[in-house]
């Protein structure tokens, strides 16, 4: 009996682009260190040339010649448990992403997690290299998915921060808020440690680049029913997505003091519209909706409970607000006192009485 996997389209085409070009890559590295293997000679001075494939990967200092690797060499892995753990999250990352902000929204996000963080890294290692007077660091090949990695971990935490993942049966457990600053933490030390800067690089470039499209840029829907233009609510002003919160909390504070000056900078120099107090408790109201709506299932056997769409779930709950906003303001009409005529009657001056009130007689 086959088995059906049930993905959505835009995932499907990144999973195949990235065990494609990953395949053309390292056939193509293979084939150069052969023919630069034939070539050396070990007794001479010279060593074989390290292969580089700069039509594929994103290599600096000749990135102006091949535009195309800004975004393809996301997608090239240079080795099988690389390429395993971006197709892992791709996989998952995907199949949850793509649904929960459309088709549109998704490949936005994939494409600025990608081409930004690379024209960071471009002008970072040129500038090193400049700096240093070492040629060298502008011939880096810069490989894979590390920026859409962490631009996945961003998104999690926007949508479901207080769910847990259970890891070997139970015997670990970890809020997804926290996945992040982990992430973060080991693509640091391993690139202090083993040297692998290019993933250190990216994990941060990935990780500022998206939680600043999904603060501030992004359009969502309105699950909290407080819109009012139709068209969803822009950025993200919730205070459990501020950019200390990826942080454990011990040093949360002067982190969250610092990003503060540079907001208020960035707010002067009209670079960012600061948020107001409605657009913050909007944003509060917004995330404590997502947090009740959890992970949904995607078992192919639970298609009645995923069948509702995002937009139809927004759309439900919009209505479920408005219908309880009606009877509020319906049970507190009907309980405010209807008040008689008598009690106004006396302040008027005689013969100002309403007409069809002729038998009044005010109190002596």
């Amino acid at each position: 009996m086959a088995i059906r996997i049930n993905l959505p389209p835009v995932t499907r085409v990144l999973l195949g682009i990235l065990v494609s070009l990953s395949f053309l890559y390292n056939i193509a590295r293979w084939r150069l260190s052969t023919d630069n293997a034939s070539v050396g000679d070990p007794a001479t001075t010279n060593p074989p040339v390290r292969p580089i494939v700069p039509y594929l990967a994103l290599v600096p200092s000749q990135c102006i010649w091949y535009p195309w690797t800004f975004l393809s060499a996301t997608f090239v892995e240079q080795n099988i448990l690389t390429l395993l753990i971006n197709g892992i999250n791709i996989f998952f990352g995907g199949k949850y992403l793509e649904r929960a902000w459309g088709t549109q929204g998704f490949v936005y996000v994939i494409l600025i997690s990608s081409i930004i963080p690379n024209l960071l890294m471009v002008a970072t290692y040129i500038i090193w290299g400049a700096l240093t007077g070492n040629p060298e660091s502008a011939m880096i090949p810069i490989t894979g998915g590390i920026s859409t990695q962490a631009a996945f971990l961003v998104a999690f935490k926007q949508l479901v921060p207080e769910h847990t993942v259970s890891i070997y049966k139970g015997m670990i457990k970890m809020r997804v808020k926290h996945f992040p600053a982990v992430f973060l933490a080991l693509n640091t030390l391993s690139g202090l440690i083993i040297g692998t800067d290019v993933a250190l690089f990216l994990a941060w470039y990935g990780l500022i680049t998206t939680w600043t499209y999904l603060r501030f840029y992004k359009r969502q829907p309105d699950l909290s029913g407080t819109g009012t233009d139709g068209r969803g609510l822009k950025g993200d002003a919730s205070e459990t997505f501020a950019f200390a919160t990826f942080f454990p909390d011990v040093i949360q504070p002067p982190i969250a003091a610092f990003c503060n000056q540079v907001y208020i900078l960035l707010c002067n120099l009209k670079i960012c519209t600061p948020f107001s107090e409605e657009e913050i408790a909007t944003g509060n109201e917004q995330a404590a909706a997502r947090g009740e709506a959890g992970l949904p299932s995607f078992n192919k056997h639970a298609r009645g409970a995923r069948g509702m769409s995002k937009r139809e779930e927004a759309e439900r709950r919009r209505a479920l607000a408005l219908k309880a906003l009606d009877e509020r303001l319906n049970a507190a009409a009907s309980r405010a006192p209807v008040q008689p005529t008598t009690t106004s009657a006396p302040d008027l001056p005689k013969g100002q009485e309403m007409l069809g009130q002729t038998d009044y007689r005010p109190d002596e």
